[in-house]
Parts: structure tokens; C-alpha cells; sequence
């Protein structure tokens, strides 16, 4: 079977195989670089501990909300933390 890459290069079963065994061997292609290595999950917003605010509006609301986040290129939580923001900022 035929395996398409999204770099556009195609690999067999028989590739991969090959790979397999040339890295059980510790044989591996290429010139040794540096291993970047991040930690898993979402990268952070801040360096304080993140607290979880939860409160219900009506669908409406919550659709209007959406419909702004969005026509601003933000998601729902970044449309909210930049209104509390600037909320904070005002006062």
C-alpha cells in the first residue's frame, strides 16, 4: 500500500518497514539536531494560576457572544478575557 505524506513524498509498507528496522538498529537518517522539547497541553496565558469563572446567559446572548468572537478572529474565552480587560482597565 501506498502512503501519500503531506510534503507530497510517498512511502510503502515496505519504507516503513525499512525505517522500522534501520531505527530498532539505532540507525537513523540525516545529521543529529536539537530536540525541542515543550510540555504537553495548551501553551499557557499567564504566569499567575489559572482560575475557571462559569456563569449562564441566555442563548441568545451566548450566540451574539459567539457571533462577535468570531468576527473578531477570537475564540469565545479571548473575546471574554479581553472584555474583562478592558472592564478592569476602565474602572
Amino acid at each position: 500500500m501506498d502512503y501519500k505524506m503531506k510534503g507530497g513524498a510517498t512511502l510503502t509498507d515496505a519504507d516503513f518497514e525499512r525505517m522500522a528496522s534501520e531505527a530498532a538498529a539505532g540507525q537513523y537518517p540525516g545529521t543529529p539536531g536539537t530536540w525541542v522539547v515543550r510540555p504537553q497541553g495548551r501553551p499557557t496565558l499567564c504566569d499567575e494560576e489559572l482560575v475557571t469563572i462559569a456563569f449562564k446567559v441566555p442563548r441568545s446572548q451566548r450566540d451574539a457572544l459567539d457571533r462577535q468572537a468570531a468576527s473578531r478572529h477570537e475564540t469565545r474565552s479571548q473575546f471574554m478575557r479581553n472584555a474583562l480587560d478592558r472592564a478592569l482597565a476602565a474602572s
